[in-house]
């Protein structure tokens, strides 16, 4: 791990201490620096769960990835810097309330004088550590968590009122998700083959780029633009996510070719 370059690439001045504060920090910086896509799926490039794979992704490539990827290297970076940091395995709670598979989500808890929730991979969520012991809601820019005992001694996390993914206790290895990530990212059923999405949190809201459709929300106003060239694609991919792409991912049930995979790239 070169701790230098990762917190270079987040804007981050090397920590002095591995507290709360260091670590509210850090969350906010990766999810400001580091967007929630899955390109890699519609680029046909392999999903690789080691950390070396990742650091070239993220890091040295200055890409983005989905929860396994982003919370995957970024637990080893907390790592680095001295915090007791594990990934926990979640089920996401499906829009009619069921739960999706085991190992369906992968989320950080780091322990300091207590646990706290730490995920960089969820698209929109908290942007600040979760206490995991709270009783209480708590309060976040993006709305009002609360984390709620579930059976087996899990934990359900609600946000504004809706709940998001229940959490195992137990700490897993990078390695234990590579099944699901393969699967999340070669299956039909997957919400990840069937959709092409880059994300990423802003001072006043949200940008999201959904292949040809650029949204915005500033105060809590939704502003969606369709962007009528590959050209244009690209130039957003640069402006507001820092991707320099050498293609343009295929969406969801386009050719290559009507994609624009084979263009130049833009200078």
């Amino acid at each position: 791990m070169d701790v230098d370059a990762y917190l270079n690439r987040l804007g981050v001045a090397w920590p002095a201490e591995p507290d709360l504060a260091t670590l509210r920090h850090l969350q906010e910086r990766h999810l400001a620096a580091v967007p929630f896509e899955n390109l890699s799926i519609h680029l046909g490039e392999p999903i690789e769960l080691t950390e070396d794979a990742l650091f070239g992704k993220i890091v040295r490539r200055r890409r983005g990835g989905f929860c396994y990827e982003l919370n995957g290297l970024f637990a080893a970076l907390l790592r680095s810097l001295g915090y007791d940091a594990s990934l926990h395995a979640a089920q996401v709670f499906r829009p009619d309330g069921t739960l999706g598979p085991p190992l369906d989500h992968a989320a950080i808890v780091v322990s300091l004088d207590e646990d706290w929730l730490v995920d960089v991979g969820f698209g929109r969520f908290s942007r600040h550590p979760l206490r995991l012991s709270g009783v209480d809601a708590q309060s976040d820019p993006d709305g009002e968590f609360l984390v709620l005992d579930a059976p087996h001694g899990d934990l359900d996390v609600l946000q504004d009122g809706k709940p998001q993914y229940r959490l195992e206790r137990r700490p897993r290895p990078l390695s234990d998700f590579i099944p699901m990530a393969w699967w999340q990212s070669t299956s039909p059923s997957s919400h990840f083959t069937k959709s092409l999405t880059c994300s990423r949190p802003t001072s006043q809201g949200r940008v999201t780029l959904s292949g040809d459709r650029l949204i915005e929300t500033v105060d809590g106003v939704r502003h969606e633009v369709v962007l009528e060239s590959q050209a244009a694609i690209r130039l957003a991919y640069r402006v507001y996510f820092g991707l320099a792409l050498t293609r343009l991912p295929t969406p969801p049930g386009e050719s290559p070719l009507t994609s624009g995979e084979l263009s130049p790239t833009l200078p």
